[in-house]
């Protein structure tokens, strides 16, 4: 468990992938000029001595995860988001079942969500139903940019979504992660666009849109909808880096966040592998906004807030008992591969 300045916090990671992107699994251009981009945004956020070369970032196996996630990473839990990409990977990008191979062994450790994808129709929906009814998955992740035949992305407010939307609901999956941020190349920037959370999030009111990547570039589009849409929650997955390497951005950002979603509607995300979470966590808790932020906001990013929004938050949310989940982990067997489970002992947290 992290510790900061002497106090506990619990981390709960909430946007995981465990990819594909490999040579041996392209079978479009698309795919190598995704992976790419990716790999672009890693070393152009990433400290140079942190940076992978790009052949480990194309594929890396479950324990290199474990431990940059786990072991040097801070996080006590983290949530995978599935991102399928057929048209570009032979066995898909990062899917539910390969996903939830980590589940399987870590329970303590993974959440998965599951995905759809409204353009699947009838055979989707039936996919959905498998999803919960295998994994029990709490949330899905959406990529609405994502291509299908001669089709370059859907719309979350189009009445074939809503229609999966329904299905949601009545299986009790909760939780809507859609990517509503930096566009990845090939994809199409526009199909990114957070504007059809609006329609969504009002018409189904007993769901939660957590919006990823907040809505970046479209910051302000974003708090708009969240300021009047209560079930519209902001996923920290690409902003959290500039605390890193532009702080007074990252100021700008949260403080924007923080005015118009308050503390109780902010998620933590590292988004893995894309940055490793070490740095990160350390450098959102080390986060401050200058005084003239915090005068023009009226927001302050206190230890409370933080504890928020890097576990409560999204403990809340997926029915996690971080007292409970705490017991479980001092058990576990990655904290004593790892050597950190004094860090879940109650007697040596005392000392």
């Amino acid at each position: 468990m992290y510790q900061y300045e002497g106090e506990d916090v619990f981390v709960i990671d909430g946007h995981l992938h465990w990819w594909d992107a490999s040579k041996e699994n392209i079978k479009h251009e698309g795919g190598e000029q995704f992976i790419r981009c990716f790999y672009d945004y890693h070393t152009g956020f990433t400290p140079e001595e942190r940076q992978w070369s790009l052949e480990e970032y194309r594929k890396y196996d479950a324990d290199r995860m474990l431990r940059d996630v786990f072991g040097d990473g801070h996080a006590d839990m983290g949530i995978l988001q599935p991102t399928y990409l057929n048209e570009f990977y032979k066995e898909g990008f990062n899917t539910i079942d390969r996903c939830a191979e980590l589940v399987e062994e870590h329970p303590e450790r993974f959440i998965v969500n599951g995905r759809f994808d409204p353009r699947e129709g009838e055979a989707g929906l039936r996919e959905l139903e498998r999803q919960k009814e295998e994994y029990d998955v709490k949330g899905v992740k959406l990529y609405t940019a994502e291509w299908r035949g001669d089709s370059k992305g859907w719309r979350l407010d189009s009445e074939e979504a809503f229609e999966y939307l329904e299905k949601c609901a009545e299986l009790g999956i909760k939780n809507v992660h859609p990517h509503k941020g930096p566009t990845i190349r090939p994809l199409n920037r526009d199909a990114f666009d957070v504007a059809d959370v609006d329609a969504a999030a009002t018409s189904f009111p007993e769901l939660n849109f957590v919006v990823e990547h907040v809505g970046l570039p479209r910051l302000d589009d974003f708090c708009w909808i969240a300021a009047q849409e209560p079930n519209v929650y902001g996923g920290l997955a690409v902003a959290a880096p500039f605390a890193e390497t532009r702080p007074r951005k990252f100021g700008e950002i949260m403080g924007e966040l923080l005015y118009w979603l308050g503390e109780d509607r902010i998620l933590f995300g590292s988004d893995y592998a894309i940055w490793e979470p070490e740095w990160l966590i350390e450098a959102v808790m080390e986060a401050e906004m200058t005084p003239e932020q915090r005068e023009e906001f009226g927001v302050e990013l206190d230890l409370e807030t933080k504890r928020k929004i890097m576990g409560e938050n999204a403990a809340r949310l997926y029915d996690i008992d971080i007292e409970k989940r705490k017991e479980i982990l001092r058990e576990d067997g990655i904290s004593e591969r790892f050597g950190i489970a004094d860090q879940y002992d109650e007697s040596a947290a005392a000392d």
